[in-house]
């Protein structure tokens, strides 16, 4: 869940004397479960819709071929729906994943807090242009309160820096120690947000880009400011339930995902070996900025009503979709980041979504500028991409395994190829995967 300042991309800044590392959205370079086992819906037609089903599920099979030990995932266009899933929720027992596994899905919640920071905002509550300061003099004290405002806090360009290398301290020196000490552990927003206050500002507020959780936290306490509730509650009654999603929540303290659910594998970029489950694990670690447990069904719900507009008003959508670039290490544009959402080309024009990433767990999450195409994902082994002596990430066949399963549910037989258009990029499909990067 940690990313460089604009310029060099989405990897991460280097802590101490660590190499700076790009870690990609997926797996561990541990051997592949064998026997893939595919389950994708069937219907009378392999094409209807212009879901091509059985591409989409050898797409996802190539997933786990490479090395992903189970995957889950689901795609809409219009009315046309197809899920399906591959390889094993328990490599111990074999359990094969299953289409409606719940998951935690991460950075994704950031999109939810942010629809629901906008929501404050349309009844004037809450403005963007506003220090934050101003809001949350405790939080956020003095000079740098007045600078910051709370539309740099939602498209992280405030130089705040991140508080995951804090809360758990043992990744300074490349060890997973704090992962399983502190496991069941419960942690309040102001600790955490105290962890990346206390650490040296990046740069000059507005002046950069750097991804960082310590925002997003801070935008749930805005949330509990201006309306005095607790910000999960308020995000679930204006946000989950006003989109219908029925198996999309926050789990609090409960440390177990309630319903059909995968174990998630940390590998933690070759220091866990072999990788270790963490599917049980506290997630008021992460809270308003990435704690939410959802299926990919309900992922495609969201972002199809956020993007047709049911859930914003048109001027404050606009708002969500005004972007900053944010760069690879050779000075390309990679993704565009907006107020909680970002856009990434694609053959077929450009996507809108997020993507997360906890241990064990990476999603994606991405629609079609008009909000009728969408495609999620749910995997479950993370860290497996390992870095060069330089800090570069080393090529990983299930980094291009992701993009062309990507590819087919975006672009399929009928996305509209409007728009900017541009080859599959190879970026690391998760900003999340920093949070279990080793430093």
């Amino acid at each position: 869940m940690r990313s460089t300042r604009r310029g060099r991309g989405p990897a991460l800044r280097t802590t101490g004397a660590a190499a700076a590392v790009v870690l990609a959205l997926l797996a561990g370079a541990a051997p592949a479960a064998s026997a893939a086992t595919g389950s994708g819906t069937a219907t009378p037609s392999a094409t209807a819709g212009g879901l091509d089903r059985e591409a989409l599920q050898r797409r996802l099979d190539a997933v786990h071929e490479a090395g992903m030990y189970g995957a889950y995932g689901s795609v809409r266009d219009g009315r046309a729906q197809w899920t399906g899933a591959t390889g094993f929720a328990d490599v111990d027992t074999r359990r094969p994943a299953t289409p409606d596994m719940r998951h935690r899905v991460g950075s994704i919640t950031k999109t939810f807090t942010a629809t629901a920071v906008l929501q404050q905002s349309a009844r004037g509550r809450i403005g963007l242009d506003r220090p934050v300061g101003d809001y949350l003099p405790g939080l956020v004290p003095g000079e740098r309160g007045r600078k910051i405002t709370v539309r740099m806090l939602l498209n992280h360009t405030s130089g705040i820096d991140d508080y995951v290398i804090e809360a758990f301290p043992s990744l300074k020196e490349n060890s997973p120690k704090s992962l399983d000490d502190f496991r069941h552990r419960t942690l309040r927003p102001a600790t955490l947000i105290g962890y990346g206050v206390n650490r040296p500002q990046l740069f000059e507020p507005g002046t950069d880009w750097s991804y960082s959780n310590t925002n997003y936290l801070l935008l749930g306490e805005l949330l509990r400011k201006v309306t005095g509730e607790d910000p999960e509650r308020v995000i679930t009654r204006d946000v989950i339930r006003a989109a219908g999603l029925r198996h999309t929540y926050f789990p609090g303290t409960d440390p177990v995902i309630r319903g059909p659910h995968s174990r998630m594998y940390e590998n933690l970029g070759g220091l866990i070996d072999p990788p270790r489950d963490y599917s049980e694990y506290n997630m008021t670690m992460a809270g308003t900025a990435g704690a939410l447990v959802a299926t990919t069904q309900d992922l495609n719900t969201f972002y199809r009503a956020l993007l047709q507009g049911d859930l914003l008003p048109a001027d404050l959508l606009r708002e969500m979709r005004t972007t900053v670039p944010v760069k690879g290490p050779d000075g390309a544009v990679v993704i565009r980041y907006g107020l909680g959402i970002y856009s990434m080309d694609t053959p077929c024009g450009p996507a809108w979504g997020h993507d997360g990433g906890v241990f064990g767990a990476s999603t994606q999450a991405m629609s079609s500028a008009d909000g009728k195409r969408q495609f999620a994902a749910g995997f479950n082994l993370s860290g497996y991409q390992r870095a060069d002596a330089n800090g570069a990430p080393v090529p990983h066949p299930i980094d291009a395994a992701v993009n062309r399963l990507r590819e087919q549910a975006l672009c399929g037989t009928s996305a509209p190829a409007t728009g900017r258009q541009a080859a599959p990029q190879e970026l690391p499909v998760s900003l999340d995967a920093r949070l279990t990067a080793p430093r």
